[in-house]
């Protein structure tokens, strides 16, 4: 680290007002990844805590690591339980080549099997995102004259996270592309776009792609297997024998995208989140109590042409990727609403929404994303009547 830090020191003046003047977002992003910026605020005029960009960024990034281990070790539980099952005892393609330099069984019983074989999907998935998102936030960058900050962080984490194993790497250049430059820097960079941009990079494959992003096909890290996920599951329990337990959908050992089906792991990243002060707890609860409560009013009027009715409330909670979404996705500090007397209201919307979606109309499975996306839409109105009901408390006429 020290001939890191005496190399950028002494190439610091090229970039500032030397010859490499334009690259200075590029240099600057290597050095504040590296360690501690220089600069510091002095003077009174600035109220300062501990806490800045890099250190919520990085802070979240560690309350998504249960679920980002959860991702390889069940990406390969799930292609390991299906290859056993069929007999199968290798690989095909780059993948199987590389499993076979390990020398370890497809045996979803082998630890270690499990986390190879998930890492062989999740990780490409994780770079190309990464370094597609990476290069246009450094281009917008040198473009505008600014410092590539922390921002795209924890969406390079968290777009990964909801996607399929079997996704087109392309497709996933394709979705990140669309996320950041038309969610977030067409609005002006990190802190300045409305919507998640995550969700949004998401919700472009999932309409420009249905096939690769939907369906019962693309669960599962094998080609040509079918499987439904648990969402599809739930409501034919007792009807055509599919044995599905409870437990194994709170922990997360089932068929869906790769970081989202253990809500375990998301309430341990919760807590970090909470205990932090990071993550809005009331946002957390009025989803939680929106999808309870909407759930149980369906479930007690029932359907005689739509199953989905029947699922009750806590299924509703370990099914899909609703607790990932409550807890990383609609806690986002940027598109969540400001103040908070709003969080509770602006949680039981995507509660509400996410119940809604997956119960009323059966072209959508999950709701969780669209429900997120669409309270993005009513955030600013949340403050907007806040802000004037403190106003009125107040006695000032807003003119």
């Amino acid at each position: 680290m020290k001939f890191l830090r005496q190399l950028l020191d002494s190439q610091h003046e090229n970039f500032t007002t030397g010859k490499f003047s334009k690259l200075y977002p590029i240099y600057e992003a290597i050095d504040t990844f590296a360690f501690t910026p220089g600069e510091v605020t002095e003077g009174n005029t600035h109220l300062r805590d501990g806490l800045d960009l890099k250190r919520l960024m990085v802070t979240v990034a560690v309350a998504l690591s249960p679920c980002l281990l959860m991702a390889l070790f069940n990406t390969g539980y799930q292609a390991n339980a299906v290859l056993f099952n069929q007999g199968a005892t290798e690989i095909a393609g780059w993948r199987g080549a590389l499993f076979a330099l390990t020398g370890l069984p497809l045996d979803p019983a082998n630890f270690i099997s499990n986390f190879v074989h998930g890492a062989l999907y999740f990780v490409p998935v994780f770079l190309v995102t990464n370094i597609f998102g990476g290069l246009w936030e450094v281009l917008f960058s040198v473009v505008r004259k600014h410092e590539v900050n922390e921002g795209f962080m924890i969406t390079g984490i968290l777009f990964p996270l909801t996607l399929p194993p079997n996704i087109p790497l392309w497709q996933v250049a394709l979705g990140i592309s669309f996320g950041v430059i038309f969610a977030k820097e067409v609005y002006g960079g990190t802190g300045k776009n409305w919507i998640n941009v995550a969700l949004a990079s998401r919700a472009f494959l999932y309409f420009a792609y249905p096939g690769e992003i939907s369906g019962d096909a693309v669960w599962t890290a094998v080609d040509g297997y079918t499987g439904a996920t648990t969402l599809g599951v739930v409501p034919l329990m007792g009807m055509d024998g599919v044995n599905v337990t409870w437990l194994q959908s709170f922990a997360g050992l089932i068929p869906g995208s790769m970081g989202e089906t253990s809500t375990l792991a998301a309430l341990m990243g919760a807590g970090l989140l909470i205990l932090t002060g990071i993550g809005s707890w009331r946002i957390m609860l009025g989803s939680l109590v929106g999808l309870v409560l909407t759930a149980g009013l369906l479930n007690s009027i029932g359907s005689v042409t739509n199953l989905m009715f029947e699922m009750p409330p806590y299924w509703h909670l370990v099914v899909g990727g609703f607790a990932f979404g409550a807890v990383f996705m609609a806690t986002d500090p940027v598109t969540a609403p400001n103040t908070q007397q709003s969080h509770l209201f602006y949680g039981f919307l995507i509660g509400f929404m996410t119940v809604l979606v997956r119960v009323i109309n059966p072209a959508f499975p999950e709701g969780i994303m669209l429900a997120i996306l669409f309270a993005n839409c009513f955030s600013p109105l949340m403050d907007w009547f806040v802000v004037q009901q403190n106003l009125k408390k107040r006695g000032v006429v807003n003119g």
